[in-house]
């Protein structure tokens, strides 16, 4: 038999990890946790589930993502992370706690090297195909279908994230008194306009500036008190996470926002910072289709604002049905969508410079 394939992990003078995937390796890891063998040290796996038996062959995920995911025998995903990062991932517990929800992906195991995740894997939903693909057709037909469903998927995971488990067993918290957690909210979504403003450039840097002021005022409320429970999100809640497949869809990627510092005191937040991601995003999709599908932006203006009403309405009648309404507070909405938009920027110049379009779009649609 042959001897298992790993991945090639460096390690540079200053700590920093980088991981090297060549072809064929997926596979061959894949078969020997299947097969239960154990991984060459430092490397080490927590497995959630056995892995089934999968046939050979692998294909990659093309789709524009930080993170390098590849398709193997159909059957299984393995997720990894080019730059690896020391300590604790934020995906690991999340997955754990949510190991009965239906509707994610079925997590099989985690792969480490010494303290670094590297990759995650799961099993691979048939006929899958991610928002960015899904929701883009949508926009550029003028569907609106599939806007109430997201939002109940939205609800369902915020439940499932505040019922308690071995792994969360208190997993709703409510904030301090006073001013408790505000002055962090509004200083993170400050410095988060601080940072957008500096790493934007030209002609949409300057468009910026000048608005900068509006946008500190449309931040405001996130100085303020905050009343809501707080929760263990998803982080990074958008189209692009969510998965359209054979029986419907599937919210994957727990790996948090990569424009914000991994933080252990952050895990707790509003529900109503995934819904803001989550209704941000269909503006972007809307950006995408006027640029890659020519779509007319009057029209697509109409497919945005019909979409979020409808993703939000079903968010907030999921949790009122379950007895939940209070896990929402739309007064945060706004604000956190303007945060959002920010942190797209920081992503943008950070990650992938050609997609500044989506967000300054949405901005010069929202302050004409």
């Amino acid at each position: 038999m042959e001897a298992p394939r790993w991945p090639h992990v460096t390690e540079a003078s200053d700590g920093t990890l980088t991981l090297a995937v060549a072809q064929g390796v997926t596979s061959s890891v894949v078969r020997a946790l299947a097969d239960d063998a154990g991984p060459p040290p430092p490397f080490s796996v927590r497995s959630f589930a056995p892995l089934p038996a999968t046939a050979r062959g692998e294909r990659p995920i093309t789709v524009d993502q930080t993170n390098h995911s590849v398709i193997v025998g159909e059957s299984v995903v393995v997720k990894w992370f080019p730059r690896p990062v020391r300590g604790r991932h934020p995906a690991i517990d999340p997955l754990a706690h949510l190991a009965g929800f239906a509707r994610t992906a079925r997590p099989y195991a985690a792969i480490f090297w010494a303290d670094a995740l590297v990759a995650l894997v799961t099993a691979y939903l048939p006929e899958a195909r991610d928002g960015w693909e899904w929701c883009v057709d949508e926009a550029a037909g003028g569907g609106t279908d599939f806007a109430a469903e997201i939002g109940r998927l939205a609800a369902e995971l915020h439940l499932a994230l505040a019922t308690p488990s071995e792994i969360f067993p208190d997993p709703v918290r409510l904030p301090p008194p006073g001013a408790g957690a505000a002055p962090a909210y509004g200083a993170r979504a400050e410095e988060a306009l601080r940072t957008a403003l500096t790493l934007t450039d030209g002609a949409d840097g300057a468009w910026l500036a000048a608005r900068a002021e509006t946008l500190r005022g449309e931040l405001a409320p996130l100085a303020r008190p905050v009343r809501t429970p707080l929760i263990r999100i998803h982080g990074d809640l958008h189209v692009g996470q969510i998965l359209r497949w054979r029986h419907g869809y599937a919210v994957v990627d727990f790996d948090g926002n990569p424009t914000v510092a991994a933080d252990d005191g952050a895990a707790f937040q509003p529900a109503a910072r995934d819904l803001a991601q989550l209704a941000t995003s269909l503006d972007h999709v809307g950006q995408v289709a006027i640029r890659r599908r020519s779509a007319d932006p009057a029209r697509v203006a109409g497919w945005v604002a019909a979409t979020r009403a409808e993703l939000v309405g079903a968010y907030t009648a999921a949790l009122d049905v379950a007895g939940r309404p209070e896990l929402l507070d739309r007064s945060l909405l706004r604000p956190f969508e303007i945060e959002q938009e920010c942190r797209e920027l920081i992503y943008a110049a950070r990650h992938l410079p050609r997609w500044r379009y989506a967000p300054m779009g949405v901005l010069r649609s929202w302050f004409a």
